[in-house]
């Protein structure tokens, strides 16, 4: 584990996150958790505690570095934010400000190297948006918070991964319809030189391999199928390799994701959201991890969304959170030693 402790954001006070991060710090011993820190309100904390029926003991932290004298029972916790009142399940404005407020004090102590990373829980981003979020979502607020702290980054990717398993869609959130125009041989080269680097510096594969879906059924069919496979994918395929990235594509995306096909690679690229995100939820729904790459800091975040309507209840599994936790900590102690 490394020697500086992870910090969590709570997400939405509303949400699952909260919850999660309380169970997992009290399950964290037997799990063999890393060190981490709780950036967020303490009411919010405290309304989950009293929602599950548990007693909510917290560590005040002025900085990462007091959560080391927290008693064994007590949850280090800086605060950030409102105190205003949470009630699991129910949205509001002070929680988004408040959800806001976490994570810009995390990125500052990241970027201090104050913290070895970021995970952070999720946010409800209508509500953000409700309370004046101007960021398609919580990656792009990340990479523009480190901008705004003079610290330069590639355009984020992003990574779901859960063991070795490892995909990255080209396109993220946009319509199907806006995929082929969206795609460009420069973005496909990009996001795998992003890739390679981050497999080399965080996962500590010294010669990456990447797999690369074609965007039409069977890859195209030699432009029977469409012409985007061998007009715009198979040049960024060739670019790849002669950059020294070991590269293969354009696959067939409904053959590249079975078992025998995974072992021929570290990472798989896909064209877009679902081509990528459904055979690894297929595979491992409850274990993959959200990861940004690209970023000057290591950040994971488990995958799944805010949940409100089972939030309080205890009925939330932790497991992709507790998985987060433990890629964070392989990334960092990769990238830091």
């Amino acid at each position: 584990m490394t020697a500086r402790p992870l910090a969590v954001t709570l997400g939405d006070p509303a949400g699952i996150g909260p919850e999660l991060t309380l169970r997992a710090f009290a399950d964290r011993q037997a799990l063999g958790l890393p060190s981490f820190v709780a950036i967020g309100s303490r009411a919010t904390l405290e309304a989950h505690a009293a929602a599950l029926g548990d007693r909510c003991d917290v560590f005040p932290c002025a900085s990462p570095d007091d959560a080391s004298r927290a008693p064994d029972n007590s949850l280090p916790l800086i605060a950030t934010g409102n105190d205003a009142p949470v009630t699991p399940g129910v949205l509001t404005e002070d929680g988004a400000q408040t959800s806001i407020a976490s994570i810009e004090a995390a990125v500052r102590l990241a970027l201090d190297g104050a913290i070895a990373g970021i995970v952070t829980q999720p946010i409800n981003k209508a509500n953000m948006v409700q309370a004046g979020f101007a960021h398609p979502g919580h990656t792009e607020f990340l990479a523009a918070l480190s901008a705004r702290h003079g610290k330069a980054t590639s355009q984020p990717v992003m990574m779901l991964a859960a063991g070795d398993f490892r995909v990255i869609p080209i396109t993220v959130h946009i319509p199907l319809s806006a995929v082929p125009k969206a795609l460009s041989t420069d973005l496909i080269v990009e996001t795998g030189v992003t890739v390679a680097h981050v497999l080399r510096t965080d996962f500590g594969i010294a010669a990456p391999r990447l797999a690369v879906a074609g965007l039409n059924p069977h890859a195209g069919e030699r432009g029977v199928l469409g012409t985007e496979d061998d007009a715009i994918i198979a040049p960024a395929i060739a670019r790849l390799n002669d950059r020294g990235i070991a590269t293969t594509g354009p696959h067939p995306a409904d053959t590249l994701f079975h078992a025998a096909a995974r072992a021929t690679y570290d990472a798989a690229l896909a064209m877009y959201h679902d081509q990528a995100l459904i055979p690894i939820k297929t595979v491992a729904f409850d274990e993959a991890v959200n990861v940004t790459l690209g970023l000057p800091f290591v950040r994971t975040s488990p995958d799944h969304g805010t949940a409100i309507d089972i939030a309080g209840q205890g009925l939330a599994r932790p497991d992709s959170f507790i998985a987060a936790l433990r890629l964070a900590d392989t990334m960092a102690q990769s990238r830091y030693g």
